[in-house]
């Protein structure tokens, strides 16, 4: 069974392995100092092991941002992704925030539409190569 979880605050290492498996890459040096700052963060647990991830940032007003949502491979198919996203929007509302906001690829639009978001038009500006 997989459990949700709310702001667990999962070690470096434990970000790291499923950043890995779901990105490719080891993400940022430390996942600490962005989970401090997060309105809310969620965690998908299969016994200790951190199996899924969506971090929630925002602007400390009325605006906050979907990031990262992730799940790891061997655990996909299974629902995880949507139960992070409906407890990330849950807890957001609760926490003050009246826009939550999400950018995406355009494989992933079932799963946010699913979830409730709307279409809009947005900019995106690469800052790095």
């Amino acid at each position: 069974m997989i459990d949700i979880v709310i702001d667990p605050l999962p070690s470096d290492d434990a970000m790291r392995r499923l950043w890995l498996a779901a990105w490719g890459s080891a993400g940022p040096a430390s996942f600490e100092s962005i989970l401090k700052r997060s309105l809310v963060h969620v965690g998908a647990y299969d016994g200790a092991l951190l199996v899924g991830f969506v971090n929630v940032a925002w602007d400390g007003g009325i605006h906050a941002f979907i990031l990262d949502t992730c799940v790891d491979p061997v655990y996909g198919r299974q629902g995880i992704a949507q139960r992070l996203i409906a407890r990330a929007i849950e807890v957001s509302r609760q926490r003050g925030a009246q826009w939550l906001h999400v950018d995406f690829e355009p494989h992933l639009e079932e799963l946010y539409r699913k979830a409730g978001f709307g279409p809009t038009k947005a900019g995106l500006m690469r800052l790095t190569r």
